[in-house]
């Protein structure tokens, strides 16, 4: 069997339950002298998300994340480079700009397309390889696996969508990636939490979610795209580097935490089940 490498880190558990974090890394492979700035490369990191979901362990799910920054290589976009969202703003599967539109290369030292395709098959490939592999054992322990991909972003970027972003924000491709039950059980723990919820809004799920949910093989996949302001002390104005990313306050997201806890509770039920 194949070694995995030291970037991708991978935690075994037997419920079924797969957690995927692909935007909580931000290691840059040596990047830093084509980019603008390191921080502006690192801005739009789903930021704590690991120390936000911690307890996953304690439920004994499996979770697969990336130490890789999102600017090296974003695992959750097509990789033929086509939109997930045609006719709206987004990035790409190698980014060159930031969520706010800012270049993050110097100019002529953006990624080429046989770069492209060699961080492809350095890093992409070996995620969602990852990631299969973890559903397909689980599957033949369990009737059903749940993919559960962990997102956070800024709750407010003009650029991407309008207005404040709710608290939760749960994907599931038009409800092709999931069963209906599954996405009313997540969805109605999120109402009665108190925070703000919206099913297929801005963000319907990313590639993980659109490739690997395919509820007629028995695995359920979902993307939870949380408002960081749910979690983090989010300053309400223009981030900078002198403010941006606010530090992990386990007391501030205790509340989150328990509602987060309760949703994945929630679909191990749903898998085994």
């Amino acid at each position: 069997m194949t070694a995995t490498p030291q970037w991708l880190r991978v935690h075994r558990g037997s419920a079924p339950l797969v957690l995927s974090m692909p935007h909580a890394g931000t290691d840059l492979r040596g990047l830093e002298g084509r980019l603008i700035s390191p921080w502006l490369a690192r801005k739009d990191t789903d930021w704590h998300v690991p120390e936000l979901y911690d307890f996953a362990a304690e439920l004994d799910a499996t979770i697969v994340r990336t130490d890789i920054s999102r600017t090296v290589i974003d695992v959750n976009r097509d990789p033929t480079g086509q939109s997930l969202y045609p006719g709206q703003n987004t990035t790409a599967l190698c980014p060159t700009t930031t969520f706010d539109g800012e270049p993050l290369y110097h100019v002529g030292r953006e990624p080429s397309e046989a770069e492209i395709a060699e961080r492809r098959a350095l890093y992409f490939d070996p995620y969602h390889d990852t990631l299969r592999a973890e559903a397909a054992r689980l599957l033949k322990q369990h009737p059903r696996v749940v993919i559960y991909d962990c997102h956070s972003i800024r709750s407010a970027v003009p650029r991407l969508f309008e207005g404040l972003l709710p608290h939760f924000n749960i994907g599931t491709n038009d409800g092709r990636s999931c069963a209906p039950t599954l996405t009313r059980g997540v969805n109605a723990l999120c109402k009665q939490s108190g925070f703000s919820v919206v099913v297929n809004g801005r963000f319907k799920g990313g590639y993980i979610t659109r490739s690997l949910g395919a509820p007629e093989a028995h695995v359920h996949a979902i993307q939870m795209e949380l408002a960081m302001r749910s979690y983090l002390h989010e300053p309400p104005n223009v981030v900078g580097e002198a403010d941006w990313p606010p530090p992990y306050d386990p007391q501030h997201a205790a509340q989150m935490r328990n509602v987060l806890r309760v949703v994945l509770e929630h679909c191990i039920g749903f898998a085994r089940n």
